[in-house]
């Protein structure tokens, strides 16, 4: 494979002695055909067998393949898929479970402080590469597409584990088709666990269930549907028609009379959820994006944007064998989303389902009695106080505007390009630093003002303020990596960018807006001094 090349193209100034002070690179730091050898993609196209005399020990090598594949879905014709398979080299084996049929990619389980190696194949018949969503890895390892591997070739992934205990995943990242290649199957859950996690006593095996909430559409031979050509959904976002949960349509979860802890991943391409219970019982959110939460939080009612994760306290230890239950949609106004205009008009026998809408996620039926207790704890983590003397930039956040201008998506006018960063796009290692999202404009069409998702590689971050529209359904707390953005919304997030020099990106976690440019590059400077 040809590696390509690592240049960075910075909009402040065409002069080379500028951005050598932007950089903060001098005339040392350049290279021929890059800027740094922490951004030369070394990795890129690398072999499995070429891997000997890298110097890193894994605790747990596994080799990751995506591939086209058949899953029997529905009864009748097996739906054509592209999914992920792995198999452990080294290590526990118990790692990776496997969802029984299901297209979704195995669950990985790592813990905290762990070397891991994860030698990835593509074989699908485009590029593509890995995304290790809210994982805090350097950013060679992040799944930037500069680095997409062609069909046929390999990239390396090694790193160790940094992040908290909580509920990751893993999908595609090639620029333009990320949203087709996540649709068609290729997603799947990353669990880390930690000492702090395991002191809490959550409920685990078989009560730890993973939740993967998606939406498709299928033809009438059970084939997956997705129409990339449509303007409205490029512009809003593809909708399918039928909620799936780990894969698997019209789902019901069996349960005892006991304690769960439920792991919810919204892996939608753009619908949002309104969660709720549909006997009227309060949420329990007990963790976010990355982990767990100080304390438990109560709501009637919690948003989930595509991206987003929330883990739940479930207790059916007061209902019944035989009680039924089960998770909800509600209504909600999503601006140009819940306006009714996306409803999907296909030849399908499925119902359809327009943003914003009333409808069911899934049933739980209570089926064993189990005499298993459990409290839910009051005290589930420590989250340390923001210390606001050391932001660098407490007075001034960065602002980044959520705009349409040209019929595309754009943050602060800007669209992706592949190695630009922007002056406000550039940050110094070691500082901290709150960036403000402002989702009140919309551009020359006010009527398409809608969600958006933002999601920034790389980082756990903290939500200090919102305003603007008022909902009850956001979890701010604790930390996260993906923040939703309804219309009429501003909101301030916190990140600490104190390791890991290189390029990162930010941006709109409705996959159709970032295939179509909604995404940007930020890039962490190693070093403060010039010429």
């Amino acid at each position: 494979m040809t590696k390509p090349t690592a240049n960075i193209s910075v909009e402040v100034g065409s002069n080379r002695r500028e951005f050598l002070k932007l950089t903060g690179y001098g005339t040392l730091g350049l290279m021929a055909g890059g800027v740094l050898p922490f951004l030369t993609p070394s990795a890129a196209g690398q072999n499995q067998n070429t891997i000997s005399g890298t110097g890193f020990d894994p605790d747990l090598d596994i080799s990751l393949v995506s591939q086209p594949d058949e899953v029997a879905i529905f009864p009748g014709e097996s739906t054509r898929v592209w999914r992920y398979r792995a198999m452990v080299i080294k290590g526990d084996p118990s790692r990776i479970i496997e969802i029984p049929r299901s297209y979704l990619g195995p669950i990985i389980k790592v813990f905290q402080g762990e070397k891991i190696r994860i030698r990835f194949t593509n074989t699908i018949p485009e590029e593509s590469i890995i995304h290790w969503h809210g994982l805090h890895v350097p950013a060679i390892m992040d799944g930037h597409p500069r680095y997409v591997v062609p069909q046929g070739k390999s990239f390396l992934y090694e790193f160790e584990v940094n992040n908290r205990a909580g509920t990751y995943w893993y999908h595609p990242h090639p620029h333009g088709r990320t949203a087709p290649q996540v649709y068609g199957g290729l997603a799947g859950l990353l669990l880390v666990h930690d000492n702090e996690e395991q002191a809490v006593g959550l409920p685990d095996g078989e009560y730890d269930v993973p939740l993967v909430i998606q939406d498709r559409a299928f033809d009438r031979d059970n084939q997956l549907l997705y129409t990339s050509g449509n303007m409205m959904e490029q512009m809003i976002g593809f909708l399918g028609d039928l909620i799936l949960i780990n894969g698997k349509p019209n789902f019901t979860l069996p349960v005892s009379t006991t304690a769960y802890r439920f792991r919810l991943l919204n892996g939608s391409n753009s619908r949002i959820y309104k969660l709720a219970w549909q006997d009227g019982r309060p949420l329990s959110i007990i963790g976010t994006d990355g982990g767990l939460l100080e304390k438990p939080v109560n709501r009637q009612y919690v948003f989930l944007a595509p991206g987003e994760r929330m883990e739940l306290w479930a207790d059916f230890s007061d209902n019944p064998v035989g009680h039924q239950t089960g998770f909800i949609s509600l209504p909600f106004d999503g601006g140009g989303m819940g306006s009714g205009m996306m409803m999907n008009k296909r030849t399908s026998s499925n119902q359809n389902l327009p943003m914003g809408t009333r409808y069911s996620l899934f049933r739980i039926k209570v089926t064993k009695k189990k005499e298993k207790k459990a409290s839910l704890p009051q005290v589930l983590s420590e989250i340390p106080k923001i210390q606001w003397n050391e932001i660098d930039n407490v007075n001034r956040p960065k602002q980044f505007n959520l705009n349409m201008g040209h019929m595309r998506w754009t943050i602060n006018g800007r669209t992706f390009q592949m190695e630009d960063v922007a002056e406000d796009e550039i940050v110094q290692i070691g500082s901290k630093e709150i960036w403000e999202f402002n989702n009140t404009g919309g551009g020359m069409m006010r009527m398409m003002n809608i969600p958006h998702p933002i999601h920034l590689h790389g980082k756990q971050f903290r939500v200090l303020e919102r305003n603007g529209v008022r909902h009850q359904g956001y979890v701010d707390e604790g930390w996260k990596d993906t923040v939703l953005l309804m219309p009429g919304e501003r909101i301030k997030i916190l990140a600490d960018f104190e390791d890991y020099p290189g390029l990162f990106l930010y941006h709109c976690h409705n996959l159709e807006h970032e295939d179509m440019g909604m995404m940007r590059n930020y890039f962490v400077r190693e070093t403060n001094t010039g010429i």
